[in-house]
């Protein structure tokens, strides 16, 4: 979908009730309508692809207190890719690094799900000036993801959780 219509239609802005949640903590740096490139090479229920590369658009916010990642496909409507608070303790087989051109997001899936395997990667492709990434607590984090994390990711169906 072109540029131009997704912004017209709002399909990557950060949705309002979250943009108000995130607020209130200080954000640091806020972009929207963010090019994310989605990689898959691997297999689970439902899903086997062999370097399935796709283009998504979302928003990046870090805030004071957290990070968060959201990928969009309709408007008025982002799943949280990634939503990390810095205090909280670096582990998981979730690596996501902030530089200059933005979040990378990678993991080896068979560490989330042994059924799993392959690798899913994610690049918010978006500058960050220098001078926010030395104000946030550190550039890479570690996180945790359920299962349906993977499968919403790759396109497979999945409960959300309650």
């Amino acid at each position: 979908m072109p540029v131009i219509l997704r912004r017209m239609l709002g399909i990557g802005k950060l949705p309002a009730d979250v943009r108000a949640e995130l607020e209130s903590e200080g954000i640091l740096h806020l972009a929207e309508f963010v090019p994310v490139t989605f990689r898959f090479s691997g297999s689970v229920p439902g899903k086997t692809a062999k370097g399935n590369i796709r283009s998504y658009v979302g928003a990046l916010v870090l805030t004071s207190q957290r990070v968060v990642g959201t990928l969009s496909t309709v408007p008025k409507v982002a799943g949280r890719a990634i939503d990390k608070r810095w205090d909280e303790p670096d582990e998981g087989p979730v690596k996501a690094d902030l530089s200059a051109s933005g979040l990378a997001i990678e993991v080896d899936v068979s560490q989330v799900d042994p059924g799993f395997s392959g690798r899913l990667s994610m690049h918010y492709q978006t500058a960050i000036p220098e001078a926010v990434l030395t104000t946030v607590p550190r550039r890479s984090l570690l996180l945790t993801v359920p299962r349906e994390w993977v499968l919403r990711a790759v396109g497979v169906p999945a409960p959300r959780p309650a």
